[in-house]
């Protein structure tokens, strides 16, 4: 493993969405992630499909069947050598199985406990069901993504990811930098509701200063404005536009051959609709290809509309390496990029006898201990 995080040991449990996330940053950064999962997962689909899942990459999974107190001290073991711990089960759920902070504080005094939740440990919804829709709804943030008719889902990168994988990520990494001056660790709690609203600050900001409309389409960067938004060409395909500085839509009326004198009153929000009916019927009349080779690397903020499926093909990103093709499929590279420390893509999902193996030799287990605890089910062979 390479990268700033090299030589930390994160233990993982098994989880859906931002929790495997979380992993996928720490993994890519250098650090060595035991993931615990289910004994279904062993003999299933679930980690052999995880060969071609991001999320999953630079793992070393180990099946537990925590129902068994053997196993619950198998855990603990595993986590009395750790720098932190990741989990995303209900408020209640690991302190049941007896994996909760406390516990694992008294075996590992310095672990970075990280939790990860939608609601969060505490509150009136702390143990009801959610999933990211929901915890972005309450923080206005969905309210505000849309056509004026409705809100619309904006995939579950608010919450999920953002607000909630990249959140606990930055979490453990400030835990464990205060942890090499305290000698002390501390628990998490990483709430998607709280991470959809830190990433609603400027808008809250603009709200309070009376810069912000709390109506969809109607302000600056909600797709109201002609000068940030998407149009359709003349193939069907789209262009992203967003020349928000003065100069910069300048560049785009000189370059679209636009100088009616309407196209000087951006600021006027009465005449948005009309403009951008105007800029419509200009980047309609050809094709996405025809306005990449017109605008593209150009200031007034172009870029088209790729679908996933396209987008390692496009230039910038083949020649930064953003997206690599691992096993066969189509992975964002790590990122941020570090200068000296620099990160390399994990191995895949690494599961199996001999990767569980490996595991309980390194905490300290005899070939024979592993063999008698593979025999009563503790640890799935």
């Amino acid at each position: 493993m390479a990268g700033p995080l090299q030589g930390m040991t994160i233990i993982e449990l098994a989880g859906l969405g931002p929790t495997p996330f979380c992993g996928m940053m720490l993994a890519d950064a250098g650090a060595r992630i035991i993931t615990i999962a289910r004994p279904s997962d062993r003999q299933g689909t679930s980690l052999r499909a995880k060969d071609r899942d991001a999320l999953s990459r630079g793992r070393e999974n180990i099946a537990l069947d925590l129902r068994k107190p053997e196993a619950v001290e198998l855990a603990l073991r595993l986590i009395s050598g750790a720098d932190a711990l990741i989990e995303g089960l209900r408020p209640g759920a690991m302190e049941k199985l007896g994996l909760g902070p406390d516990v694992c504080l008294r075996r590992n005094p310095r672990l970075v406990y990280g939790r990860m939740t939608g609601w969060g440990q505490t509150g009136p919804l702390a143990k009801s069901a959610g999933h990211d829709l929901n915890y972005i709804a309450v923080t206005g943030a969905l309210h505000a993504i849309g056509p004026a008719e409705e809100p619309t889902p904006p995939l579950n990168l608010i919450g999920d990811y953002g607000g909630g994988g990249m959140l606990l990520a930055f979490g453990i990494c400030a835990a464990l930098v205060e942890t090499q001056r305290s000698g002390k660790g501390q628990v998490i709690d990483a709430a998607m509701c709280d991470g959809a609203a830190l990433l609603m600050a400027p808008f809250y900001g603009l709200m309070a200063a009376g810069a912000w409309r709390d109506e969809r389409r109607s302000n600056f960067v909600d797709g109201a404005a002609p000068y940030y938004g998407v149009y359709r060409c003349s193939d069907g395909k789209y262009i992203s536009l967003a020349p928000i500085e003065p100069q910069f839509y300048a560049l785009l009326l000189q370059l679209l051959e636009l100088d009616d004198e309407i196209f000087t009153q951006r600021d006027d929000r009465t005449k948005w609709p009309q403009l951008r009916e105007r800029i419509a019927e200009r980047f309609a009349q050809r094709t996405q290809a025809h306005w990449c080779e017109q605008l593209e690397g150009t200031d007034v903020c172009f870029a088209p509309v790729l679908r996933i499926a396209e987008a390692s093909g496009h230039p910038h990103l083949r020649e930064r390496g953003t997206l690599v093709e691992v096993n066969g499929g189509t992975q964002p590279a790590p990122a941020p990029r570090f200068s000296r420390t620099v990160s390399e893509m994990a191995h895949g999902a690494a599961s199996g006898d001999a990767v569980s193996r490996r595991i309980l030799l390194g905490a300290g287990l005899a070939d024979s201990e592993i063999d008698a605890l593979i025999r009563l089910g503790v640890v799935a062979g």
